[in-house]
């Protein structure tokens, strides 16, 4: 059969399979074919999603599995051998890899980073390199030269028989670390977003280097006990009675697996310093997660601890490294060796992409002014002087911007879903419990079901932080809404929060980030697929800096009468660094005050005032869009939509020619969202009741738009079902009625011959034989497709 003849696959399976098998390659632990590396990026489309085009490698070759060191790009052999290279360059740069083959059947063309003499030249199938070749020259090309460093970086990878494996840039961050040592490099920055699974990637890295016995005695350092309880029942469980804890300010040197909090190995007084039980050289490999919170600082009570440990190769994890005059994480562990960013994730489809609602009250614009005379709610007067939104509870509380927040948050949950899990982050402590009560006589119904419905989770509650396992938990209905200050910007793994307030000023881009990144997981089984924003403080101003990766989906800044549906300086108070927390107490700016004497009348500094009777509403303001670079649309969303259609099309005939061409419509439609074009933002602006086809002709064309139901109209006046029998014309009639009612996407679907009126005229394989088969059915319904677009 002519080699010309056969599909890609074919071309897979008939002569690179066979080439690799000859070569040495196992099938089952070297190679593996048709590797989707990334899930694909979400697309939201209103209060819908989907995924985007995941990428997909046609081979992947590994040293020992998840050792990754080339990839294969096969393409059908009427082209030429080189033609899937760039495709191949691309993938390897994302994954790491040294060697690219790109084939088409009758030879490869092998590029090799690691011969810059020869970088590129074709090989006959049969002369494809050996495993050991390979992981010879990849040896060379990292610098590991001895056998020492080959034993580190061979080591395995732990498997508990479950079947999860590392994704692609947990593999890069595990395999890079390990090489990084294996050459002598002793401390190590991992900058890996929040919910890519840094412990899951700590994890590996430290199993392999104990397992190989590079290293013996390890220290997995955090600053919650709450992180480090997550690491022992989670990631961190199969090293079972090789791990302790060190608690209660006891030491136990039995171990070879420590876990422990900064706050328990330091303390003020010098006897509380027990990290010094231990000796210098105790410990080989320390961990430290969230290394950009108090080991950063250079005078700080948790840098004394790992200069202590100054001999131990010491790897730093976090999503946001912290860079200021004073705080340095790269100055202590140098660069980053690996960055998985938050854009990066999102791209992906590993992490959740965002909404983000913009929500301005009147006196955080204009501030408030008391009139004369004006008395707080203790009968003292109160400064005459103008106050703005960095006072508001922080120094003045209004009880009616409370409300008015609260009732928004309310009717963004009743226009959504009522148990969608909430996180409203406060000024302080105080203000979490205002909003907490706020929120529950909002909720008065669902509070009657279970008190639990709305909850204050901070650090000086106990019963609060005992249900934040349960909030957390994807399982547990209750709470659904957690108001807190500091307790929730770091370390909860909120895998189904959906949606994410900002009622506090946020004056670190480090704090904005984690607080962003409790939302960011993705939790398919529980139908989380993105996050909604919904900022009151302007909070996300954060995004449009250039520090910041994620770039939002969307922003909308809404008014008083638009339904909620789908200046910074550092006043926020973090964790102290040097403060001893401990049995997850979490210091929090309490927002409290003793009652002022009788016999003073004036309020101390510290003290906040209350005042009520305030007329707080939402102002007009107006819609907001981010480019897919997060830039922010200057221009109307037409004439922006206009700009980028025109780069795609040179024309109207072009783009007809596609669309006509095109066997799936909706492959058009997918791939226009994932360009920028904001698809259901722009038939909401134009005409819902147009099909995208319309849309672009009249945005990009100046095309008058028709209506779906103008052109099912049109199809039915042409009287072009007559060539079909009795049943095929009543299938295509409804299709076409189908058409007008819900777009090109639902017919082009199998699915749809399930639905009512078709599903009336038998079942899908019933009626796919009145048109003869498959293939005729398909054929009958590009003709219909065609029918339909026939008026451009």
């Amino acid at each position: 059969m002519d080699k010309k003849l056969f599909s890609e696959r074919d071309i897979c399976t008939k002569f690179i399979t066979p080439a690799l098998e000859n070569a040495g390659w196992d099938r089952l632990k070297q190679f593996r074919e048709e590797v989707n590396f990334t899930d694909g990026r979400i697309v939201v489309r209103g209060k819908l999603s989907t995924r985007g085009k995941k990428k997909r490698a046609d081979y992947i070759l590994y040293f020992k599995p998840n050792i990754p060191i080339g990839i294969i790009e096969v393409k059908e052999n009427n082209q030429e051998v080189g033609t899937g290279m760039q495709q191949g360059l691309e993938y390897a740069d994302i994954l790491n890899l040294p060697f690219v083959f790109s084939t088409n059947g009758n030879r490869f063309l092998f590029h090799d980073k690691t011969n810059t003499d020869n970088i590129e030249n074709e090989i006959e199938l049969d002369n494809f390199p050996s495993p050991e070749m390979l992981w010879e020259k990849y040896l060379k090309f990292k610098g590991i030269l001895n056998e020492d460093s080959k034993h580190i970086v061979e080591q395995d990878y732990f498997f508990d028989g479950s079947g999860r494996a590392p994704r692609y840039y947990q593999q890069n961050a595990v395999n890079l670390t390990l090489e990084a040592i294996a050459k002598g490099q002793n401390r190590i920055l991992l900058v890996m977003a929040t919910g890519t699974g840094k412990t899951y990637t700590a994890f590996q890295i430290v199993h392999r280097l104990w397992k190989s016995r590079t290293k013996k005695r390890i220290l997995f350092l955090a600053d919650r006990n709450s992180l480090i309880d997550q690491t022992k029942r989670g990631d961190f469980k199969h090293f079972r009675d090789k791990m302790t804890i060190v608690q209660k300010r006891q030491v136990d040197k039995s171990y070879e697996i420590y876990l422990a909090i900064y706050q328990g190995l330091t303390g003020n007084e010098e006897d509380k310093n027990i990290f010094k039980q231990f000796s210098h050289d105790f410990f080989d490999l320390i961990v430290i997660d969230e290394c950009h919170r108090g080991s950063a600082k250079e005078d700080s009570a948790w840098r004394e601890v790992l200069n202590y440990f100054k001999s131990a190769t010491q790897i730093g994890l976090t999503a946001t490294p912290k860079e200021t005059e004073e705080v340095s994480n790269s100055e202590y562990f140098g660069d980053p060796i690996y960055t998985y960013s938050l854009k990066q994730g999102i791209d992906d489809g590993f992490l959740a992409p965002y909404q983000v609602i913009r929500v301005s009250l009147d006196i955080d614009v204009e501030g408030w002014r008391p009139e004369k005379e004006k008395k707080d709610k203790d009968g003292n007067v109160i400064e005459d002087r103008i106050y703005n939104r960095k006072d508001f509870d922080r120094t003045l509380v209004i009880d009616e911007r409370t409300v008015v927040v609260a009732k928004k948050v309310t009717e963004f949950l009743t226009n959504t879903s009522r148990f969608n899990k909430t996180i409203v982050f406060c000024r302080d402590i105080d203000h979490a419990e205002r909003m907490r009560s706020a929120l529950a006589t909002m909720n008065s119904d669902l509070m009657a079901q279970n008190h639990k419905y709305v909850m204050r989770i901070t650090g000086d509650n106990d019963e609060g932080k005992r249900e934040l396992d349960n909030f957390i938990d994807p399982e547990q209905t209750y709470p659904v809404i957690a108001t807190t200050s500091e307790l929730m910007t770091t370390g909860v793994d909120a895998q189904t929060c959906k949606l994410i307030v900002l009622d506090t000023e946020i004056g670190s881009m480090t704090k904005f980030k984690q607080i962003v990144g409790r939302g960011t997981r993705v939790n398919e089984e529980f139908g989380k697929l993105y996050f909604t924003i919904m900022d009151f403080r302007n909070a996300t101003d954060n995004f449009a800096d250039p520090t910041f990766d994620g770039d939002p989906v969307r922003i909308k800044v809404i008014d008083e009468n638009t339904p909620a549906d789908d200046d910074f300086e550092d006043e926020n108070i973090d964790i102290p660094e040097d403060e001893n927390i401990e049995d997850k107490k979490v210091v929090e700016p309490k927002g409290s005050y003793d009652p002022p004497s009788p016999f003073t009348s004036k309020k101390t500094k510290s003290e906040k005032i209350y005042i009520n009777g305030v007329d707080v509403t939402i102002l007009n303001s107006r819609e907001l869009y981010f480019d897919k670079e997060g830039k922010p649309i200057t221009i109307s969303l037409k004439d922006y939509t206009k700009d980028l259609l025109n780069e795609k099309y040179d024309s109207l005939d072009h783009f007809l020619n596609l669309w006509k061409n095109s066997d799936r419509k909706n492959a058009i439609i997918q791939e226009l969202a994932e360009q920028g074009i904001m698809v259901e933002e722009l038939l909401q602006s134009v005409n819902k009741e147009c099909d995208l086809f319309d849309i672009i002709c009249h945005v990009a064309f100046d095309q008058k738009p028709l209506t779906r139901k103008e052109r099912a109209n049109e199809v039915k006046k042409r009287n072009y079902f007559a060539k079909y029998g009795e049943q095929a014309r009543n299938v295509l009639s409804a299709l076409v009625d189908k058409y007008a009612d819900e777009g090109v996407e639902t017919i082009e679907s199998m699915e749809v011959l399930k639905l009512n009126p078709i599903s009336e005229y038998g079942s899908p394989v019933e009626i796919v034989k009145t048109f003869g088969g498959r293939e005729q059915y398909l054929t009958a319904l590009r003709e219909l497709e065609n029918e339909i677009y026939s008026i451009a």
